[in-house]
């Protein structure tokens, strides 16, 4: 990393992506053509999971290419008086592989909910069983995990 005064901890990076919104998934085609996407995201250890369609570009890509790269943006401040910006942020490199096994879809799609829609949770087995098998579940592989921040 460049600038080593912004450079911050794995456990910092971790904390990032366990409390970002949202993320963006980066990956390269076949071509060399570079192709991004935002997400919703969940880590469980040292996997990042996610859910998506089970077909279209994203899917078409990561099965040609598992190499990906996810950034999750943490807190954020515009300062009004400076023309500088308050953040943090975690790099995740990795590889995606798609999630076939039943019971580790279903793990995986539950924790998603747990963070994103807490308060669903009583409807959560129902809808499981109605979207399952038209809902695909990946899996990142973290292999390089960065932090950096501007406080």
């Amino acid at each position: 990393m460049r600038r080593k005064d912004r450079e911050r901890s794995r456990e910092f990076a971790l904390e990032v992506t366990d409390k970002c919104e949202w993320a963006v998934l980066s990956m390269t085609d076949l071509e060399g053509k570079p192709y991004a996407v935002p997400l919703t995201i969940v880590r469980d250890g040292e996997s990042v999971y996610f859910h998506t369609a089970k077909a279209g570009r994203k899917i078409d890509i990561l099965r040609q290419n598992p190499a990906v790269c996810l950034v999750c943006v943490g807190d954020t401040e515009r300062l009004k008086d400076k023309f500088t910006t308050k953040y943090e942020s975690a790099v995740i490199s990795g590889y995606a592989e798609e999630v076939t096994e039943e019971e580790e879809k279903i793990h995986a799609l539950r924790i998603l909910c747990q963070r994103h829609t807490p308060t669903n949770m009583h409807e959560f087995e129902d809808a499981v069983s109605g979207s399952l098998k038209a809902t695909g579940v990946w899996k990142i592989q973290m292999k390089e995990v960065t932090g950096k921040a501007k406080k």
